[in-house]
């Protein structure tokens, strides 16, 4: 009788472990994560560098498959199915994430930080932190900041030295508000276009122009139609990169842990690629014969921001959060 129940209990305890192994290989599964960049740019080298190291560190039982060059579509389109969770891991920048995740508009607001370098002390300190806390509430989970440099104005039309010059341009800006408003307040017309629909409007005189960094100046082809690039440096917003819900959920705390690790290692490996190609980019377009104004009185441009701020230090704590970012130094 004693040895019967104890075989009993010897073969549920083997039916349970048996179980277990089954339920943790079947939830075993591969990423899916969207990039709008080409193959070679550094966000897309970086979440496959995070992709190596989950993989290593779960034994190879989580892979992530990395979608570049808008294969899952455009951002817009890709973070409504990161949301739903029909996307698991979404590479995006602030500006148009912005506005799902409104804190995070913050880090959009022209002429807020003084630098690249002031922008990574944030980021990495406590105020990124609670960005990144802040997207649960939002259907996302926040992993890492990716940095993207510094946006400044290029056009086809002519060189932009003073706010006069801006006036009646047709200048391409990412589909958010604020950007739009930015624009805007400085006396051009902005349009909201997709990221792969601008080379497109530049070539067919849509536009005049748009607004962005060095890399994805020169990598999408945009210095063949834009021959003006003004370093306004107007933002220095980053990526972000986040994680749906869902995917997030089929996740144990200790591969959790593995995702924010491999993800925050990636960032740091995103900075060294990123600074490379942005001095690749910049003497690529001077040989291209592009003319970069540097030459300019920023002031003016800094004062037309001026309503921006009144509107969005309408509430307190993006009052006391860009008080904040100030201080850092």
């Amino acid at each position: 009788m004693y040895r019967r129940a104890v075989l009993s209990r010897t073969i549920t305890l083997v039916v349970a472990l048996f179980c277990t192994a089954v339920s943790a290989n079947a939830v075993a599964r591969e990423f899916r994560t969207a990039d709008t960049q080409n193959e070679d740019y550094p966000t897309v080298q970086a979440l496959r560098y995070m992709g190596r190291m989950v993989a290593e560190r779960t034994g190879g039982r989580h892979q992530m498959q990395v979608f570049h060059s808008r294969q899952l579509g455009e951002e817009k389109e890709t973070l409504e199915q990161t949301r739903a969770g029909a996307i698991d891991l979404n590479r995006t920048n602030v500006a148009l994430i912005g506005t799902i995740v409104p804190a995070v508009n913050v880090l959009a607001m022209p002429f807020l930080f003084r630098s690249v370098e002031h922008l990574q002390k944030v980021l990495d300190g406590p105020i990124g932190s609670e960005l990144l806390n802040s997207f649960e509430a939002h259907g996302f989970v926040g992993l890492a900041f990716y940095d993207s440099g510094a946006r400044s104005i290029y056009n086809s039309v002519r060189p932009v030295r003073t706010v006069e010059d801006l006036k009646g341009l047709r200048l391409r800006v990412q589909q958010s508000q604020q950007m739009s408003a930015m624009i805007r307040a400085l006396g051009a017309e902005p349009i909201e276009l997709p990221y792969g629909q601008v080379l497109t409007g530049l070539a067919t005189k849509l536009i005049d122009g748009a607004e962005n960094n060095w890399p994805s100046f020169v990598t999408t082809g945009h210095y063949k139609y834009a021959g003006y690039y003004t370093l306004t440096e107007h933002t220095v917003s980053p990526e972000v990169l986040v994680i749906s819900l869902k995917a997030w959920g089929s996740l144990t705390p200790e591969e959790q842990q593995i995702f924010r690790e491999a993800a925050q290692r990636s960032s740091l490996f995103m900075r060294e690629k990123w600074r490379d190609l942005e001095e690749q980019s910049r003497k690529q377009a001077e040989a291209a014969g592009v003319k970069i104004v540097g030459d300019f009185d920023r002031k003016p441009f800094e004062a037309a921001m001026a309503p921006l701020y009144a509107n969005a230090q309408r509430d307190p704590a993006i009052t006391a959060l860009i008080e904040r970012i100030r201080k850092v130094e």
